[in-house]
């Protein structure tokens, strides 16, 4: 004989099951208005790279305060586009807007390596990512706080030679921290970590994510890694007629939010052509 148990913390509110896909989002964004993040326009983007037209007529937008995952594969022009939006390229036609005037310091990225300074210590690290602000007077302040944020800041004296791989990613998340980004772009920051790490890791940027409400954009060939983080998933896929597929995805999202396992149905609106290819965007609840 099974008995079925049902456990409830003291201060737990029942939910009603029709409004409860809407109270797991509102958990994890909280509310519209607390966002610190920027909104994303992209109309009619290309970009070539002599003969080789690699975007064409893109066309997205991504809300404030969004997480976005780019999933496809190796060349299909996903690092290329979050190129274009953190302005490290330029592309050849469209438009990228950001909704108001951005300042520079607004958009940050972090990259697979963390690209520390080896001759500069962990602190001195993270105060590269104040840029012009690195010599106001509370340069290192700010810079001590961004790396309490990634759980740091026992770490702030040492030399980038003795961390393990993570400790160098989170000290590249606390230099792409400390300016107070509305935007940042992840390109495959986890895709050198091993797997224990690597889950560690994400359940960093979820938090920091939540916390500082920046719109969020991760570059993955992982795709149970783009399921797990973000609240919208783009596809760049071979064959624009996939897109009228369903698309079901093996890796469970967080359990917290009660997703499905990453069950998301294709809508053939919100497709743009790439060359022969499709950008499919996947909603998750």
């Amino acid at each position: 004989m099974q008995e079925a148990l049902r456990f409830r913390f003291p201060d737990a509110e029942p939910v009603d099951r029709a409004d409860f896909i809407e109270q797991a989002r509102l958990v994890r964004h909280g509310s519209e208005a607390a966002s610190r993040g920027l909104p994303l326009t992209i109309r009619g983007l290309k970009k070539s790279f002599g003969d080789n037209e690699v975007l064409r007529g893109i066309d997205l937008h991504i809300p404030a305060g969004q997480f976005v995952a780019i999933v496809g594969r190796s060349g299909c022009g996903k690092s290329t586009l979050l190129r274009l939006i953190a302005g490290l390229e330029t592309f050849d036609g469209g438009a990228i807007s950001f909704g108001e005037a951005a300042r520079p310091e607004d958009v940050r990225v972090m990259f697979q390596e963390p690209r520390l300074l080896p001759w500069a210590r962990v602190l001195s690290n993270v105060e590269v990512g104040l840029g012009r602000n690195r010599a106001s007077a509370d340069a290192q302040a700010r810079a001590e706080q961004a790396l309490g944020e990634v759980g740091l800041e026992d770490k702030r004296g040492q030399w980038p030679a003795v961390l393990s791989g993570g400790q160098k990613q989170r000290v590249a998340l606390a230099r792409a921290l400390v300016s107070h980004p509305r935007v940042l772009a992840f390109d495959e920051p986890l895709g050198a970590l091993d797997a224990l790490t690597r889950i560690s890791m994400q359940r960093l940027l979820e938090r920091v994510w939540h916390d500082q409400a920046f719109t969020a954009i991760l570059v993955t060939h992982d795709v149970s890694e783009a399921v797990a983080l973000a609240d919208r998933v783009l596809v760049i896929e071979d064959g624009p007629r996939r897109a009228r597929r369903h698309c079901r995805y093996p890796a469970p999202a967080p359990a917290r939010l009660r997703r499905s396992r990453g069950a998301g149905r294709l809508d053939p609106a919100r497709t743009s052509p790439i060359r022969g290819r499709s950008v499919i965007s996947v909603r998750l609840p």
